[in-house]
């Protein structure tokens, strides 16, 4: 593990390390570049110059043939004053006249060719006998009339243009350094700017690990780091929503667990003591009829659980199937009054149906019953001496059922709660005397979402409750 931290090489160093090495080198290329250019630029200027004089000698000679050496005294001296020199041969290499310099001997035959067609030679050469580091070497056939008759040969130590890309070359290296150590401090700032959005980035990612969700870092679009940034907001964001939503369904699980336990306790006890006195000779023979019936009905009560329960999960889980058809709402709403007239009349309520005969709603027939059944039992439940209407509507393109009753009410703050599962076990821990909610009502309102319906349910306690089902015809 030592070794591991020895090796490690930071990446603020890594980002300031490149940084400079591509300083460093774009330097050292501009001025290699640089330096090659001022060179090169020194010796064309250098050659074009004698050039220019080789021209005006070479004109001088064909203007005034008869007064050579005027004019070649006339050149000397002007040339010597500029440190040039200057040589003359005809046309078969042999010297008129003669100052110091290079030789024409020192010309190869293909050289010496290109000459006597004509041709102009530019030879930047390295000439130790000048005792200079360079001379500009230029040879200049004299044709006249297309005959070769010889030609002038020029050359020109480069000592001043040597001293002058020296001092240029000691300015770049002045401007190199300085350069060198602004971008030295560029380098280290920006690396530390980068460094410490990394560093942040990593900061959250620790703290993340340790189980916080919340944590935020600055982001932006300018480069790949704010990006990243971005989405590792995004990753956070959508952890923190998981997290919220495994707590939820962990609370919904414990609350679950109670509840269908506070169910199952009240019908399992009253069914053990049954049992245990009925083994125990404990209940007298006219009594033993009556707990039969009683452990009875508490086996169908758990039996009815356990089949909400599924019935719930299966609506939930989409793992039910509606058979849609037009039917007649009245007929339906007849057969529930039907069923639960027995029910109603044990609370003396009575069961009113107001529809009319040409009401219809494309529903599933079963579930719609269950729906209903389940609505109106409720009502049942919380209504004595009072009216349940089931009323049947068409509304535009929707059917309209309402079941509304004259019972306790809700209180406005419960209203909400009526749809959750096993609300009923809320209910009778307050010992409302009038019973409970149960799943029945959880699964009226999956069984209407299925049918791509609505229900609304409106409210006053003293004074009744009214669901509305909203269910489009098609």
């Amino acid at each position: 593990m030592n070794q591991a931290k020895q090796m490690k090489f930071k990446y603020i160093y890594q980002q300031f390390f490149s940084h400079i090495s591509v300083i460093i080198i774009a330097f050292l290329l501009l001025s290699i570049i640089f330096t090659h250019y001022v060179e090169n630029l020194i010796y064309e200027n250098k050659a074009d110059e004698l050039i220019s004089y080789g021209d005006a000698i070479i004109s001088d000679m064909k203007e005034y043939p008869l007064a050579p050496g005027q004019i070649i005294n006339q050149y000397t001296n002007v040339l010597a004053a500029r440190n040039m020199s200057f040589t003359l041969f005809d046309q078969d290499g042999l010297y008129l006249v003669k100052k110091k310099g290079p030789d024409i001997k020192q010309l190869s035959p293909d050289q010496w060719d290109l000459v006597t067609k004509g041709k102009t030679l530019i030879i930047p050469i390295d000439y130790k006998s000048f005792g200079q580091e360079g001379v500009t070497f230029v040879v200049l056939p004299y044709v006249n009339n297309g005959n070769f008759y010889g030609g002038v040969l020029l050359t020109s130590p480069i000592s001043g243009s040597s001293n002058m890309i020296q001092q240029i070359n000691k300015f770049l290296l002045y401007t190199i350094l300085i350069g060198f150590g602004v971008s030295f401090f560029q380098s280290w700032y920006l690396s530390r700017i980068h460094v410490h959005r990394i560093k942040r980035l990593r900061d959250a990612t620790s703290l993340v690990s340790e189980g916080n969700y919340h944590v935020k870092v600055n982001s932006s679009n300018f480069d790949e780091i704010g990006e990243l940034a971005n989405d590792f907001n995004h990753m956070v964001d959508k952890i923190n929503a998981s997290m919220e939503e495994i707590e939820s369904l962990e609370n919904r699980r414990r609350q679950f667990m109670a509840d269908v336990s506070h169910e199952m306790r009240t019908p399992l006890t009253t069914i053990s003591g049954v049992v245990e006195g009925l083994k125990n000779n404990m209940i007298s023979e006219e009594d033993k009829e009556r707990g039969i019936n009683l452990v009875s009905h508490e086996a169908k009560r758990l039996i009815r659980l356990v089949n909400e329960n599924l019935d719930y999960e299966k609506i939930r889980s989409n793992q039910i199937q509606l058979f849609k058809e037009e039917i007649q709402l009245l007929e339906v709403l007849e057969i529930i009054q039907e069923q639960l007239m027995l029910q109603a009349e044990e609370k003396n309520n009575q069961i009113v149906v107001e529809a009319a005969p040409d009401v219809m709603v494309n529903a599933d027939y079963d579930r719609l019953v269950q729906i209903l059944i389940n609505i109106t039992k409720n009502s049942i439940q919380f209504t004595e001496n009072g009216t349940i209407w089931l009323r049947g509507r068409t509304e535009q393109n929707d059917t309209i059922i309402e079941v509304e009753d004259t019972g306790i009410g809700i209180n406005s703050t419960e209203i909400e709660n009526i749809w959750r599962r096993f609300y009923k076990a809320d209910i009778s821990r307050t010992s409302n005397p009038y019973g409970e909610f149960g799943l029945g009502l959880s699964i009226v309102r999956q069984l209407v979402l299925l049918h791509n319906g609505d229900i609304e349910v409106s409210s006053e306690e003293g004074r009744g409750t009214k669901f509305v089902i909203r269910i489009k015809n098609k």
